[in-house]
């Protein structure tokens, strides 16, 4: 970062510069204050603070504002929904197809974004995204009215557009988790991809606050017309700052390199990865368990603040804090599963240290899940149930940094893998969800989370994330890769 000069004075000549070591020593900040010799009427200061801060954790800060936009535009739906089905004339079983649509799109191109990623790297791939999440948010917001269409053809519509943004979001995780693992060392993904977790979390609890304010205030259309403009300043800003490796950084210093570099196993160039990827029993072990653990997530993801106003009967003000609130909790549980997965990884090693947070974690979500959804108070319901998605949260980092340790630097392929996995229960709980409620009501709609966040834990005992995925037999007489 460039120094940062604040001057009162209209001359600096003559100027002794006393140096004040500053007490933010984390950031290596330094200080320095400039007084002049001579004494003048005019008190002359100038304050110069410059920041040094690792390239990789810049980047990183990127990647967290790439996931906080992600989640806002991605989450605007969920939000306005109700309100938006008045309006058009839809009901919640179709707001549920709409949810689905989304889902499906984000779920088939998992895998497809993931291998994109791999093929254009990390820097152009979410430049790209990013574009088109702002144009499809736009394109939701001018969706026509009753007025001028059948409700028949805005469904249709309704699908297309919410398919598409599925389709422009599904790179972003796999990209990045991919981005991780080349910036950061081995054995210190965790809290990196918690972090990512964290930031999504935070763009989902600032959503629910923001687009009902902005629903109040201009409409729901409008919500979508003000929030746009957010992806197209992170590509921008993705494009401008970010490369795809380390070393091809203009800021990167040689110790940082060696540092990201430190243990890595020597990697070869090989052909036909996808059809290994695909083949691999642990990466797809972990894409089923990530299928239970984001039933649940999908649960809230979609139906929580419906729920909050529908069935616990808030208003909307106070669904949208309580909703915020669900969130927040999912990002202090993202970061502490971050630090402590890689706690446990340096302690006890991959194959268990990876377990040992997703495990207990989901067994937890399950209970307070089934708990909080026969309570009869609301606000302990609604504690009960954010402690439960903050479960789901815990898990994040362990799920990404087994992918990354078992693929290496196919890191972004696989984790397309687990991303289809993830999201392709998306689809299945969008209209399971809304199907249960109205035939069994809403705690047995609760309770089908429950079961999948019990086999999410039991399918971790069968996941070796230290056995690395299979290598291309003629890759042992290609050439290393440095």
């Amino acid at each position: 970062m460039s120094p940062v000069k604040f001057e009162l004075a209209d001359s600096l000549d003559g100027l002794d510069f006393l140096r004040i070591k500053s007490l933010f020593r984390t950031c290596k900040i330094n200080v320095f204050i400039i007084i002049p010799q001579a004494r003048r009427p005019r008190y002359i200061v100038a304050l110069i603070i410059k920041a040094r801060m690792a390239v990789r954790w810049k980047i990183l800060l990127l990647i967290c504002a790439a996931s906080f936009v992600s989640y806002v535009l991605r989450t605007n739906l969920s939000i306005v929904g109700e309100t938006m089905i008045k309006d058009l004339g839809l009901t919640q079983i179709q707001l549920g197809i709409i949810f689905s649509a989304f889902a499906w799109g984000y779920a088939i191109f998992q895998f497809p974004g993931g291998v994109f990623g791999d093929v254009a790297g990390s820097r152009k791939a979410v430049t790209i995204i990013a574009i088109l999440w702002g144009l499809l948010t736009i394109l939701t917001g001018i969706v026509p009215g009753r007025s001028v269409a059948t409700p028949a053809t805005i469904l249709t519509i309704l699908i297309v557009v919410r398919f598409l943004v599925g389709v422009s979001q599904a790179p972003i995780f796999p990209v990045i988790g991919g981005a991780i693992a080349n910036w950061f060392p081995v054995s210190s993904w965790g809290l990196p991809n918690g972090l990512t977790s964290t930031a999504l979390t935070l763009g989902a609890a600032a959503a629910a606050p923001l687009l009902v304010l902005l629903m109040k205030v201009y409409g729901w259309r409008e919500s979508f017309f003000i929030t746009a403009p957010l992806a197209f300043l992170i590509a921008a800003v993705w494009w401008r700052y970010v490369r795809d490796q380390p070393a091809d950084h203009p800021s990167i210093s040689a110790k940082e390199l060696e540092l990201i570099h430190a243990n890595r196993q020597a990697q070869v160039e090989e052909k036909g990865v996808w059809k290994r990827t695909l083949k691999d029993r642990n990466v797809l072990l972990l894409g089923a368990s990530y299928f239970c653990t984001n039933y649940v997530f999908y649960l809230f993801f979609n139906w929580f603040f419906f729920y909050l106003v529908d069935v616990r009967r808030f208003g909307e003000e106070q669904a949208g804090y309580f909703t915020s609130a669900q969130w927040i909790v999912g990002a202090v549980g993202a970061t502490l599963g971050g630090f402590l997965c890689d706690h446990f990884v340096k302690r006890y090693g991959a194959r268990n240290g990876y377990r040992l947070v997703p495990i207990p974690s989901m067994i937890l979500g399950g209970l307070f899940l089934l708990i909080g959804s026969v309570e009869s108070g609301p606000v302990a319901a609604v504690a009960l149930l954010s402690l439960s998605f903050g479960c789901t949260q815990l898990t994040e980092g362990s799920y990404w940094s087994a992918i990354a340790s078992v693929a290496g630097k196919h890191a972004s392929s696989a984790g397309g893998v687990l991303n289809t996995g993830g999201n392709a229960v998306g689809g299945i709980g969008a209209v399971l969800v809304p199907i249960t409620a109205e035939r069994f009501g809403w705690p047995a709609a609760m309770f089908t989370g429950s079961i999948f966040a019990f086999a999410a834990a039991v399918l971790w005992f069968f996941i070796r994330a230290d056995v690395a995925m299979a290598q291309d037999p003629s890759a042992r007489s290609a050439k290393i890769v440095e």
